[in-house]
Protein backbone atom coordinates (compact mmCIF):
# COMPACT_ATOMS: atom_id res chain seq x y z
CA UNK A 1 0.00 0.00 0.00
CA UNK A 2 1.26 3.46 -0.93
CA UNK A 3 1.26 5.28 2.38
CA UNK A 4 0.96 8.61 0.57
CA UNK A 5 -2.30 7.83 -1.24
CA UNK A 6 -5.31 9.77 0.07
CA UNK A 7 -8.83 9.23 -1.26
CA UNK A 8 -10.89 12.43 -1.51
CA UNK A 9 -14.62 11.89 -1.86
CA UNK A 10 -16.02 14.95 -3.61
CA UNK A 11 -14.53 17.36 -6.13
CA UNK A 12 -16.12 20.57 -4.93
CA UNK A 13 -14.27 23.51 -3.45
CA UNK A 14 -13.23 21.50 -0.37
CA UNK A 15 -11.98 18.50 -2.33
CA UNK A 16 -10.12 20.62 -4.86
CA UNK A 17 -8.33 22.77 -2.30
CA UNK A 18 -7.44 19.80 -0.10
CA UNK A 19 -6.05 17.90 -3.08
CA UNK A 20 -3.88 20.83 -4.09
CA UNK A 21 -2.35 21.16 -0.63
CA UNK A 22 -1.94 17.44 -0.11
CA UNK A 23 0.14 17.22 -3.26
CA UNK A 24 2.23 20.20 -2.14
CA UNK A 25 2.87 18.23 1.06
CA UNK A 26 4.11 15.23 -0.93
CA UNK A 27 0.95 13.11 -0.81
CA UNK A 28 -0.88 11.42 -3.71
CA UNK A 29 -4.51 12.56 -3.64
CA UNK A 30 -7.16 10.80 -5.70
CA UNK A 31 -10.46 12.64 -6.23
CA UNK A 32 -13.72 10.78 -6.77
CA UNK A 33 -16.44 13.08 -8.13
CA UNK A 34 -19.98 11.89 -8.87
CA UNK A 35 -20.73 14.63 -11.43
CA UNK A 36 -18.96 15.39 -14.70
CA UNK A 37 -17.14 18.49 -13.41
CA UNK A 38 -15.24 19.94 -10.48
CA UNK A 39 -16.40 22.82 -8.31
CA UNK A 40 -19.65 21.45 -6.87
CA UNK A 41 -22.41 23.98 -6.32
CA UNK A 42 -20.00 26.90 -6.62
CA UNK A 43 -19.35 25.97 -10.25
CA UNK A 44 -22.98 26.79 -11.00
CA UNK A 45 -22.95 30.14 -9.23
CA UNK A 46 -22.45 33.51 -10.94
CA UNK A 47 -20.75 35.77 -8.39
CA UNK A 48 -19.67 35.25 -4.79
CA UNK A 49 -20.33 37.60 -1.88
CA UNK A 50 -19.12 39.93 -0.50
CA UNK A 51 -16.54 40.85 -3.17
CA UNK A 52 -18.73 39.83 -6.14
CA UNK A 53 -15.91 37.61 -7.36
CA UNK A 54 -16.73 35.56 -10.45
CA UNK A 55 -17.42 31.99 -9.35
CA UNK A 56 -16.08 30.59 -12.61
CA UNK A 57 -12.81 32.48 -12.18
CA UNK A 58 -12.40 31.02 -8.69
CA UNK A 59 -12.94 27.46 -9.93
CA UNK A 60 -10.53 28.08 -12.81
CA UNK A 61 -7.91 29.39 -10.42
CA UNK A 62 -8.32 26.41 -8.09
CA UNK A 63 -8.15 23.96 -11.01
CA UNK A 64 -4.73 25.23 -12.02
CA UNK A 65 -3.14 23.41 -9.10
CA UNK A 66 -4.66 20.03 -9.94
CA UNK A 67 -2.68 19.08 -13.04
CA UNK A 68 -1.51 15.48 -12.77
CA UNK A 69 -3.85 14.56 -9.92
CA UNK A 70 -5.99 11.49 -10.60
CA UNK A 71 -9.67 12.47 -10.85
CA UNK A 72 -12.51 10.03 -11.50
CA UNK A 73 -15.62 11.76 -12.85
CA UNK A 74 -19.17 10.36 -12.82
CA UNK A 75 -17.93 7.94 -10.20
CA UNK A 76 -18.84 7.12 -6.62
CA UNK A 77 -17.56 4.82 -3.91
CA UNK A 78 -19.21 1.41 -4.23
CA UNK A 79 -17.59 -0.10 -1.15
CA UNK A 80 -14.90 0.74 1.37
CA UNK A 81 -13.41 -1.62 3.91
CA UNK A 82 -11.00 -0.84 6.70
CA UNK A 83 -7.73 -2.71 6.64
CA UNK A 84 -5.14 -2.99 9.38
CA UNK A 85 -3.27 0.06 8.10
CA UNK A 86 -5.66 1.80 5.71
CA UNK A 87 -8.64 1.24 3.44
CA UNK A 88 -9.57 -0.94 0.50
CA UNK A 89 -11.90 0.94 -1.84
CA UNK A 90 -13.88 -0.15 -4.90
CA UNK A 91 -15.35 2.55 -7.13
CA UNK A 92 -18.48 2.30 -9.26
CA UNK A 93 -16.31 2.34 -12.41
CA UNK A 94 -14.67 -0.89 -11.25
CA UNK A 95 -11.41 0.69 -10.09
CA UNK A 96 -9.87 -0.67 -6.90
CA UNK A 97 -7.79 1.53 -4.60
CA UNK A 98 -5.69 1.10 -1.50
CA UNK A 99 -5.25 4.25 0.56
CA UNK A 100 -3.95 5.22 3.95
CA UNK A 101 -6.49 8.00 4.65
CA UNK A 102 -9.88 9.18 3.42
CA UNK A 103 -11.12 12.75 3.22
CA UNK A 104 -14.88 13.20 3.15
CA UNK A 105 -15.62 16.32 1.11
CA UNK A 106 -19.04 15.30 -0.13
CA UNK A 107 -20.66 18.71 0.32
CA UNK A 108 -24.37 19.39 0.66
CA UNK A 109 -27.71 19.29 -1.14
CA UNK A 110 -30.17 22.12 -1.68
CA UNK A 111 -33.59 21.90 -0.09
CA UNK A 112 -36.24 21.00 -2.65
CA UNK A 113 -38.45 24.10 -2.70
CA UNK A 114 -41.52 22.23 -3.92
CA UNK A 115 -41.77 20.68 -0.45
CA UNK A 116 -42.93 24.11 0.78
CA UNK A 117 -46.20 23.93 -1.11
CA UNK A 118 -47.41 27.27 0.20
CA UNK A 119 -44.82 29.07 -1.96
CA UNK A 120 -45.98 27.56 -5.24
CA UNK A 121 -42.66 26.42 -6.65
CA UNK A 122 -43.35 24.24 -9.68
CA UNK A 123 -46.95 25.46 -9.70
CA UNK A 124 -46.82 29.19 -10.44
CA UNK A 125 -45.01 30.42 -13.54
CA UNK A 126 -42.87 33.11 -11.92
CA UNK A 127 -41.61 31.36 -8.78
CA UNK A 128 -37.98 30.21 -8.90
CA UNK A 129 -35.18 29.32 -6.47
CA UNK A 130 -31.84 30.94 -5.73
CA UNK A 131 -30.16 28.16 -7.73
CA UNK A 132 -32.45 28.81 -10.71
CA UNK A 133 -31.59 32.50 -10.59
CA UNK A 134 -27.85 31.77 -10.59
CA UNK A 135 -28.35 29.63 -13.68
CA UNK A 136 -30.16 32.53 -15.34
CA UNK A 137 -27.35 34.92 -14.40
CA UNK A 138 -24.90 32.60 -16.16
CA UNK A 139 -26.96 31.64 -19.20
CA UNK A 140 -29.90 34.05 -19.54
CA UNK A 141 -32.03 30.97 -20.16
CA UNK A 142 -35.21 30.61 -18.08
CA UNK A 143 -38.69 31.37 -19.40
CA UNK A 144 -39.97 31.93 -15.87
CA UNK A 145 -38.20 35.30 -15.63
CA UNK A 146 -40.26 38.17 -17.07
CA UNK A 147 -38.55 40.51 -19.53
CA UNK A 148 -38.81 43.69 -17.48
CA UNK A 149 -40.00 43.01 -13.90
CA UNK A 150 -41.11 45.98 -11.81
CA UNK A 151 -41.35 44.12 -8.47
CA UNK A 152 -39.07 41.28 -7.41
CA UNK A 153 -39.42 39.50 -4.06
CA UNK A 154 -36.99 37.22 -2.20
CA UNK A 155 -38.08 34.89 0.59
CA UNK A 156 -35.35 33.81 3.02
CA UNK A 157 -35.13 30.57 5.03
CA UNK A 158 -36.96 28.25 2.64
CA UNK A 159 -36.36 24.87 4.22
CA UNK A 160 -34.07 26.29 6.91
CA UNK A 161 -34.89 26.98 10.56
CA UNK A 162 -38.04 25.04 9.83
CA UNK A 163 -39.12 22.22 12.13
CA UNK A 164 -41.95 21.18 9.82
CA UNK A 165 -39.46 20.74 6.99
CA UNK A 166 -37.23 18.69 9.28
CA UNK A 167 -34.37 21.20 9.26
CA UNK A 168 -34.13 23.43 12.34
CA UNK A 169 -30.62 24.59 11.40
CA UNK A 170 -29.66 27.92 9.83
CA UNK A 171 -28.17 27.50 6.36
CA UNK A 172 -25.78 30.40 7.05
CA UNK A 173 -25.37 31.53 3.44
CA UNK A 174 -28.96 32.33 2.44
CA UNK A 175 -29.16 35.86 3.86
CA UNK A 176 -26.04 36.97 2.06
CA UNK A 177 -26.99 35.14 -1.13
CA UNK A 178 -30.30 37.00 -1.15
CA UNK A 179 -28.54 40.34 -0.65
CA UNK A 180 -26.10 39.51 -3.45
CA UNK A 181 -28.82 38.40 -5.84
CA UNK A 182 -30.95 41.44 -4.98
CA UNK A 183 -28.05 43.71 -5.94
CA UNK A 184 -27.47 41.81 -9.17
CA UNK A 185 -31.15 42.06 -10.11
CA UNK A 186 -31.16 45.79 -9.34
CA UNK A 187 -28.16 46.22 -11.63
CA UNK A 188 -29.96 44.36 -14.41
CA UNK A 189 -33.33 46.05 -13.81
CA UNK A 190 -32.63 49.53 -12.35
CA UNK A 191 -36.30 50.48 -12.33
CA UNK A 192 -37.43 47.44 -10.35
CA UNK A 193 -38.38 47.46 -6.68
CA UNK A 194 -36.59 44.68 -4.78
CA UNK A 195 -38.03 43.19 -1.58
CA UNK A 196 -36.40 40.74 0.85
CA UNK A 197 -38.62 39.00 3.40
CA UNK A 198 -36.50 37.59 6.22
CA UNK A 199 -36.85 36.03 9.68
CA UNK A 200 -33.55 37.35 11.05
CA UNK A 201 -30.59 38.70 9.13
CA UNK A 202 -27.48 36.73 10.05
CA UNK A 203 -24.53 38.67 8.67
CA UNK A 204 -21.54 37.37 10.59
CA UNK A 205 -18.64 37.40 8.12
CA UNK A 206 -16.01 39.94 7.15
CA UNK A 207 -17.59 42.81 5.19
CA UNK A 208 -21.03 41.18 5.32
CA UNK A 209 -22.66 44.03 7.24
CA UNK A 210 -21.14 46.55 4.84
CA UNK A 211 -22.55 44.55 1.93
CA UNK A 212 -26.04 44.64 3.48
CA UNK A 213 -25.87 48.38 4.17
CA UNK A 214 -24.70 48.93 0.61
CA UNK A 215 -27.74 47.04 -0.70
CA UNK A 216 -30.07 49.41 1.16
CA UNK A 217 -28.19 52.65 0.62
CA UNK A 218 -26.96 52.31 -2.96
CA UNK A 219 -29.44 49.85 -4.46
CA UNK A 220 -32.61 50.71 -2.51
CA UNK A 221 -33.34 47.09 -1.62
CA UNK A 222 -36.25 46.87 0.84
CA UNK A 223 -35.91 44.48 3.78
CA UNK A 224 -39.08 43.32 5.56
CA UNK A 225 -38.82 41.28 8.75
CA UNK A 226 -41.59 38.73 8.56
CA UNK A 227 -42.31 35.28 7.20
CA UNK A 228 -44.39 35.05 4.03
CA UNK A 229 -47.51 33.15 5.00
CA UNK A 230 -49.26 32.78 1.65
CA UNK A 231 -48.43 32.92 -2.04
CA UNK A 232 -50.95 32.88 -4.86
CA UNK A 233 -51.20 33.88 -8.50
CA UNK A 234 -53.62 36.34 -10.12
CA UNK A 235 -55.20 36.15 -13.55
CA UNK A 236 -52.29 38.06 -15.09
CA UNK A 237 -49.70 35.66 -13.74
CA UNK A 238 -48.49 38.02 -11.03
CA UNK A 239 -47.37 36.45 -7.76
CA UNK A 240 -49.32 37.69 -4.72
CA UNK A 241 -47.49 37.52 -1.39
CA UNK A 242 -49.01 37.97 2.05
CA UNK A 243 -46.78 38.52 5.07
CA UNK A 244 -46.59 40.35 8.38
CA UNK A 245 -44.03 43.09 8.90
CA UNK A 246 -43.18 42.28 12.52
CA UNK A 247 -41.16 45.47 13.00
CA UNK A 248 -43.92 47.77 11.74
CA UNK A 249 -46.67 45.60 13.23
CA UNK A 250 -48.74 45.51 10.06
CA UNK A 251 -49.82 43.15 7.32
CA UNK A 252 -48.08 43.34 3.95
CA UNK A 253 -49.53 42.37 0.60
CA UNK A 254 -47.26 42.57 -2.42
CA UNK A 255 -47.83 41.86 -6.09
CA UNK A 256 -44.56 40.69 -7.65
CA UNK A 257 -43.47 39.82 -11.16
CA UNK A 258 -40.95 37.35 -9.81
CA UNK A 259 -40.56 35.45 -6.53
CA UNK A 260 -37.18 33.96 -5.62
CA UNK A 261 -37.08 31.30 -2.89
CA UNK A 262 -33.82 31.01 -0.95
CA UNK A 263 -33.51 27.24 -0.67
CA UNK A 264 -31.38 26.18 2.28
CA UNK A 265 -28.59 23.65 2.67
CA UNK A 266 -29.14 20.05 3.72
CA UNK A 267 -26.78 17.12 4.13
CA UNK A 268 -26.09 15.21 0.94
CA UNK A 269 -28.31 12.24 0.29
CA UNK A 270 -25.30 9.88 0.26
CA UNK A 271 -23.88 11.08 3.59
CA UNK A 272 -25.31 8.24 5.68
CA UNK A 273 -24.11 5.60 3.24
CA UNK A 274 -20.58 6.98 3.13
CA UNK A 275 -20.45 7.26 6.91
CA UNK A 276 -21.58 3.67 7.36
CA UNK A 277 -18.82 2.38 5.07
CA UNK A 278 -16.15 3.58 7.48
CA UNK A 279 -18.31 3.38 10.61
CA UNK A 280 -18.20 7.13 11.07
CA UNK A 281 -21.03 8.90 12.85
CA UNK A 282 -23.63 11.35 11.58
CA UNK A 283 -25.10 14.19 13.61
CA UNK A 284 -28.73 14.83 14.50
CA UNK A 285 -29.02 17.04 11.41
CA UNK A 286 -27.73 14.30 9.11
CA UNK A 287 -24.31 15.85 8.46
CA UNK A 288 -21.08 14.06 9.30
CA UNK A 289 -20.21 14.26 13.00
CA UNK A 290 -16.81 15.77 13.77
CA UNK A 291 -14.69 14.61 16.66
CA UNK A 292 -15.76 17.87 18.28
CA UNK A 293 -17.03 21.23 17.05
CA UNK A 294 -14.16 23.34 18.38
CA UNK A 295 -10.74 21.74 18.04
CA UNK A 296 -11.38 18.61 15.96
CA UNK A 297 -13.75 19.83 13.26
CA UNK A 298 -11.74 18.10 10.49
CA UNK A 299 -11.43 14.79 12.34
CA UNK A 300 -13.86 11.92 12.69
CA UNK A 301 -14.05 9.44 15.53
CA UNK A 302 -12.36 6.88 13.26
CA UNK A 303 -8.60 6.85 12.60
CA UNK A 304 -7.73 7.84 9.05
CA UNK A 305 -11.10 9.44 8.24
CA UNK A 306 -11.16 13.22 7.90
CA UNK A 307 -13.68 15.89 6.92
CA UNK A 308 -13.63 19.18 5.04
CA UNK A 309 -16.33 21.62 4.02
CA UNK A 310 -20.08 21.31 4.10
CA UNK A 311 -20.20 17.56 4.75
CA UNK A 312 -20.14 18.45 8.47
CA UNK A 313 -22.56 21.39 8.28
CA UNK A 314 -23.42 24.56 6.44
CA UNK A 315 -20.38 26.56 5.36
CA UNK A 316 -19.41 29.62 3.35
CA UNK A 317 -16.78 29.38 0.62
CA UNK A 318 -14.05 31.01 2.77
CA UNK A 319 -14.78 28.59 5.62
CA UNK A 320 -14.70 25.65 3.22
CA UNK A 321 -11.36 26.69 1.74
CA UNK A 322 -9.85 27.17 5.22
CA UNK A 323 -11.11 23.77 6.39
CA UNK A 324 -9.73 22.06 3.29
CA UNK A 325 -6.26 23.48 3.94
CA UNK A 326 -6.45 22.48 7.60
CA UNK A 327 -7.63 18.97 6.72
CA UNK A 328 -4.72 18.52 4.31
CA UNK A 329 -2.29 19.35 7.12
CA UNK A 330 -4.11 17.04 9.56
CA UNK A 331 -3.87 14.19 7.04
CA UNK A 332 -0.19 14.88 6.37
CA UNK A 333 0.53 14.76 10.10
CA UNK A 334 -1.53 11.57 10.46
CA UNK A 335 0.37 9.83 7.65
CA UNK A 336 3.74 10.76 9.13
CA UNK A 337 2.73 9.75 12.64
CA UNK A 338 1.40 6.38 11.48
CA UNK A 339 4.08 5.62 8.91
Amino acid sequence: MDRKTVLIIGGGVAGMEAARHLRLLGCEPVIVEKSDHLGGHVAGWHKLFPDMLSASSLIERMSEGLDGITIYYKTQVASMNRLKDGFSVVLTNGTGLLCKAVLMASGFSLFEASRKEEYGYGVYDHVITNSDLEYWFNTGDDDRLPENPSNIAFVHCVGSRDLKAGNPQCSKVCCMTAVKQAIEMKEKFPGAQIWCFYMDLRLFGKKYEDFYINAQRDYDVHFVRGRVSEVSEDIDGKVILKAEDTLAGQQVKLKADLLVLMSGMLCNEDTAGLASMVRAEVDSDGFMRSKDNIYGINESSRPGVFFAGACTGTKTVPETVAEARAAALDIFNYLNTND
